[in-house]
């Protein structure tokens, strides 16, 4: 069985973002600068925390004194014996996320070496415009897309630009089809229903040369997709599911069903009768501002882990 998640007040980082990287599972094992390691970026829905228009006191005390760990979801993966590192979603925290990686151990000063977008929804792609003229004017970063998002990128403006001016070289993605990112990290598109706009939209299996984690920030409802969660989460060490609201009550003055998600309730329920190793893999994230679940010390979150699943926290370390 794993080791337990990192202790989360270890997580927290000072203002100036700098980042505490904690002991998480199978840490030791291949630790070090040569392990190829998964770090948590970010877990907060695409709006951010503090969230534009809130004015519940959390969010004018972060407007205030923000803090370094309330970042917009992302993953970020380090193969140290490769000196290869990648970004899993292009947030509009970017610029700092794109920065602590290469702060990691293992990581280089240089661009990422790869970013892996699940989906043409605000938070997870508006990053990429970070490296265009404006900004960076980065040279062939490569971008993995599923063949919607690449016509989106390729089609509309301003992301165009990027790929009109070698900011970003697109590469393709096809489902189930995987991509050997290095020679001991594979990642694999695995499609997920979800409000497809503008594109369609994918989760990640992400392999290691030991262990395996699966990303998926974003879908509508569990019920809706072709495939077992439990048959996913059995084939992976460890996963990172859908976590954006705690129930149905959170958003009073907003329509949940134009936002579908799995509420934590549901998938608490749902998880009920897995095996306490199964439970243990799981780690909710991509969380709304309005969950309870971003503050540890909350009933909501006690309850996350007494049920035995456990809560995405920034600075959280995996070795895979």
């Amino acid at each position: 069985m794993l080791d337990k998640r990192s202790l989360v007040g270890m997580a927290l980082v000072a203002l100036s973002g700098a980042m505490v990287i904690p002991t998480g599972w199978g840490q030791g094992e291949t630790g070090g600068s040569g392990g190829v390691t998964l770090h948590v970026l970010g877990n907060v829905q695409d709006g951010g925390y503090p969230h534009i228009g809130c004015e519940r006191p959390d969010c004018r005390n972060l407007f205030l004194r923000p803090a370094g760990q309330h970042q917009v979801v992302c993953l970020g993966v380090v193969d140290g014996e490769e000196g290869k590192q990648f970004l899993f979603e292009a947030t509009p925290d970017a610029a700092r996320q794109a920065h602590q990686l290469a702060e990691l151990p293992g990581a280089h000063k240089g661009m990422p070496d790869g970013i892996f977008v699940t989906h043409a929804h605000w938070g997870h792609y508006t990053g990429l415009g970070l490296l265009g003229r404006e900004a960076r004017g980065a040279q062939g970063v490569p971008v993995y897309a599923m063949p919607k998002l690449r016509s989106f990128l390729e089609d509309n403006g301003p992301w165009s630009q990027l790929v009109a001016l070698g900011n970003i070289a697109l590469r393709s993605l096809t489902e189930d089809q995987p991509v050997p990112a290095t020679r001991r990290l594979t990642v694999i598109p695995i499609r997920v229903p979800h409000r497809d706009e503008f594109s369609e939209t994918v989760g990640f299996r992400i392999e290691g040369p030991e262990r395996s984690a699966l990303f998926i920030p974003d879908i509508d409802k569990w019920a809706k997709w072709d495939r077992s969660l439990a048959d996913e989460v059995a084939r992976v060490d460890c996963a990172f599911l859908d976590g954006t609201f705690h129930d149905g009550a959170e958003l009073g003055h907003r329509d949940m069903a134009e936002v579908p998600h799995p509420f934590i309730v549901e998938s608490l329920q749902l998880m009920s009768d897995w095996p306490e190793a199964e439970r243990d893999k799981v780690h909710f994230i991509h969380l709304n501002h309005t969950n309870a679940l971003l503050d540890p010390a909350s009933p909501e979150s006690q309850a996350v882990e007494a049920a035995g699943c456990h809560v995405a926290r920034y600075g959280d370390r995996f070795q895979l």
